[in-house]
Parts: structure tokens; C-alpha cells; sequence
């Protein structure tokens, strides 16, 4: 028989989002629990953004190494990916354990299985019937399953992440952010890549500019991409794996030791069974109004990757999503709206693209009389030290306001030089404070002053 317990609050998720809010709720004195069908401690720091830095920081001593050679460098350096991965496991090893203690120490009733509502306050995990005043789903984002014949055969990134050898060649199905960023990395550790996406481009949400600028350094690298193409299946030969497209109506196929499946994320709802407890959701995740709560059951709020607000799927999101839940969960007398300040986004190839604000089609739809800066700039002399030809920005700026709308950037620092932008357009600060600023030189955040 089932035995039913009771909770002020059942969170959903242990990433960044979901342990905050715990955490915050049973500091009130809340009655609180929390479950995940995986490690505890989320993507963010197990399987995503974390390890994935780790990885990144050898590939830019190559890059930068080779950039330098016969500038100073005369031998290449030498590497081990097992050694790499082993330091990368220092980072990731301690985080579910350590997650656990925490909540263990706060007294929150932790579950390992992902949770089903049985009606709009109700739940089952691990043979349990659960009853919540509060439900906060807080699970994120999973890899998206390719609906092909032979999708079995394609790893996902936390695969790629936990590799024990690197192959020869790869092919990554899906030139996004998370392959673009890999693909990457295997192709400065000497792997033959071919990036294969249904679209015309990579990357679709950044500045086609600043794209085609890394592009061009991408095919430099070696990369070989296939772009319009339609993956149909992948099979397994007797040493390779062979993925089949097609191409303005034609069938192309491209060979491979490993096939990576990067096509894109989706929101980690499939296990809860939403609908018994009438959850409202969309393909973007869990439906939330102004406040982050469900508008189809009061009771449920969600945050982070896997809420369909017009928060971006980032860490630093969640982290503010989280802070309005927690704020309409203690205090529901007086609720707080979710407010999204300039949303930075970075792909962390090399070099790096970045943007925050509008790009010209949303400026140019929501009517602004904006000028636009838009150089490449591999003459300045923070391009020229590190022997770099792809640094380029666009900026947009509102005549009316001499007020910064967005920023797009490609270059080795462009994940550092976008936040300057960021805190510009957070501070209200006009183009020309920007410029009559004295910032430290020769620095790369000082280059701020030649793109405004």
C-alpha cells in the first residue's frame, strides 16, 4: 500500500534553479523535498557548461600555441585527452555527493526518480504518494532524440564529455551551439570533424556575420560542413558509422568512427505526466504567466531551462528565475513579476561569438532610427599580438538615446568584451560615458570604446 506524505514544497530538479529554491524554503521553516532521476547537482555543473570549460581551457593553449608558432613558439605542445579528462573530473566527481550533503544537512527529503503527478497536487515517486502544497518543476533541458532509423547509434554530449579515447573523424548531426563548441575542441586535438544541419547556416540565432566570420576560421580549422542537409538515418558498418541526408534532393552519406547528436535540446518534461496533474506546456517547456506560475494550475510554479519564459536556457537565468519563484512562494500577498535584464549568449568556440540585446531584424521591427557599427578589425592591436584575422564587432546604437541596443562579437575574448556591453545597457550608460571612460591598456575590455 502506498504510504502518503506531505510537503510545503516538492521541487522538481537539483541544478542551480531547483537547489536554490529549496534551499530558500526550507530556511523559512518549509516542510520541503527534492527529487532527481539523475546525479543531483543539474547540468550545469555535472554534464554542461562547467566541464565543457574545463575542456576548452586545453584547446585554447593549442590554439593559442599554434597562432604563435614561429612567433616565439617552435614545437607544438603534446597532450593527453586521458589526462585532460581526469582533471575535468575534479571538477565534476564531488558535485552530486556534495549536493546531497547539503540538502541533508537543511533536513530536505531527497528522491532519486523522477516524479508523475496523479492530479494537481499530487504525486508518485519511489512507491510513494506525495501531497504538495507547492510543486516547483526545475528540471531543465535534455538532448532531442533523433527520429531516425538508427538513432541508437549517436552519443549525446554528456557522452562526449565522459569519452575515453578520441576517434579518428566524427560527425556531429546539428551545427548548434553545443556541436559547434565540440566540434571545436576534437578538431584542435587532430579529429577530422564534418558538421552535417538541416539549415543553410550554423549557429541561426547569432549575427550572420559574426557566424560567417567564424565559418571561414571553422574550415581554416578543418572542419567540413554540409549544410541543407536532412539527416535520414545511421548505420552501424563493421568499423565505421555511416550517416545518410538529403540534399536538394539528393541522398549524400558521410562516414565516421563516432556520430554525435547535437541537433538541439529540448525541455526535460516527458516523465512527469503533466496532464494528469493539468500542467499546461508547450514544445518550450512548462507554460508560466508574469510570476513564473503555471496559468493552468496555481499551485505549480517552474523555472530555469525548462519554463517557457522569455528567459534564455542559461544558468545565470535560472538563478534569477529561481529568486522570483522563491519570492511568490514565501510572500504570495505581494507577487513579484519576472523582470529579464539584457541576456548575454556565448559560444565558447574559438574565437568566441557573443551578443546581448537586439539584432538589426528586432531593432529594425520594433522601430528604432539606430546607427550601425559593423568592422572587422584583425589590425588592433589586440588582434595583432595574439596573431588573430577573425575580430569583428556590430553594434547597434539609438540615435534618439545614444543608448547601446545590442552587440554581437567574434574574437578570442568575446565571451569577457560582451560583458562590458551587458553592464553598458543594465547601467543606462550613453556612448560617449562609454568613451570618456579610462579603462586599463593594452586590454580587450578596453576595445569598447573603438565599437561604440
Amino acid at each position: 500500500m502506498s504510504k502518503f506524505e506531505e510537503y510545503d514544497v516538492f521541487v522538481i530538479g537539483t541544478g542551480t534553479a531547483g537547489k536554490k529554491v529549496a534551499t530558500a524554503c526550507v530556511k523559512e521553516g518549509w516542510k520541503v523535498a527534492i527529487a532527481d532521476s539523475r546525479e543531483f547537482g543539474g547540468t550545469c555543473s555535472n554534464r554542461g557548461c562547467d566541464p565543457k570549460k574545463v575542456l576548452l581551457g586545453l584547446t585554447e593553449i593549442i590554439d593559442r600555441a599554434h597562432k604563435m608558432k614561429g612567433f616565439g613558439i617552435t614545437k607544438m605542445p603534446e597532450f593527453s585527452w586521458e589526462d585532460l579528462m581526469a582533471f575535468k573530473e575534479t571538477f565534476v566527481d564531488a558535485v552530486p555527493a556534495a549536493t546531497e550533503k547539503d540538502f541533508e544537512k537543511l533536513g530536505v527529503t531527497m528522491f532519486h526518480q523522477s516524479p508523475k503527478f496523479l492530479d494537481k497536487n499530487t504525486l508518485s515517486v519511489e512507491g510513494k504518494t506525495i501531497i504538495a502544497k507547492k510543486i516547483v518543476i526545475a528540471t531543465g533541458q535534455r538532448p532531442m532524440e533523433l527520429k531516425i532509423p538508427g538513432r541508437e547509434h549517436a552519443i549525446v554530449s554528456d557522452d562526449f564529455l565522459n569519452l575515453k579515447h578520441l576517434p579518428e573523424n566524427m560527425i556531429f548531426v546539428g551545427a548548434g551551439y553545443i556541436g559547434m563548441e565540440f566540434a571545436h575542441m576534437a578538431a584542435r586535438l587532430g579529429v577530422k570533424v564534418t558538421m552535417m544541419d538541416i539549415a543553410s547556416r550554423p549557429l541561426t540565432n547569432f549575427d550572420e556575420d559574426m557566424v560567417g566570420y567564424l565559418v571561414t576560421a571553422s574550415e581554416k580549422l578543418g572542419i567540413k560542413f554540409i549544410f541543407n542537409a536532412e539527416v535520414s538515418e545511421i548505420e552501424k558498418l563493421r568499423k565505421n558509422y555511416r550517416v545518410t541526408a538529403k540534399q536538394d534532393g539528393k541522398e549524400i552519406s558521410e562516414k565516421a568512427e563516432l556520430v554525435i547528436n547535437t541537433a538541439g535540446r529540448v525541455p526535460s518534461i516527458e516523465e512527469l505526466d503533466l496532464e494528469k496533474g493539468k500542467v499546461s506546456f508547450s514544445k518550450k517547456g512548462v507554460s508560466v504567466n508574469k510570476y513564473l506560475q503555471n496559468p493552468t494550475n496555481e499551485n505549480v510554479f517552474a523555472c530555469g531551462d525548462v519554463s517557457d519564459s522569455e528567459g534564455l536556457p542559461l544558468t545565470p537565468l535560472s538563478s534569477q528565475e529561481a529568486l522570483i519563484v522563491i519570492a511568490n512562494l514565501l510572500n504570495p500577498n505581494k507577487p513579484e513579476e519576472v523582470n529579464f535584464p539584457p541576456q548575454p549568449s556565448i559560444v565558447f568556440t574559438l574565437p568566441n561569438i557573443a551578443s546581448v540585446g537586439l539584432s538589426e531584424k528586432e531593432a529594425k521591427e520594433k522601430g528604432y532610427n539606430y546607427r550601425l557599427e559593423h568592422k572587422l578589425v584583425p589590425t588592433w592591436f589586440n588582434a595583432k599580438r595574439v596573431n588573430t584575422e577573425e575580430y569583428a564587432y556590430k553594434t547597434l546604437v539609438d540615435k534618439k538615446t545614444d543608448l547601446v541596443l545590442g552587440a554581437h562579437l567574434i574574437g578570442p575574448e568575446a565571451s569577457e568584451i560582451i560583458n562590458m556591453f551587458v553592464m553598458a545597457m543594465c547601467g543606462k550608460l550613453t556612448c560617449k560615458e562609454l568613451k570618456t571612460m579610462i579603462y586599463a591598456y593594452p586590454t580587450w575590455g578596453n576595445d569598447i570604446k573603438g565599437m561604440v
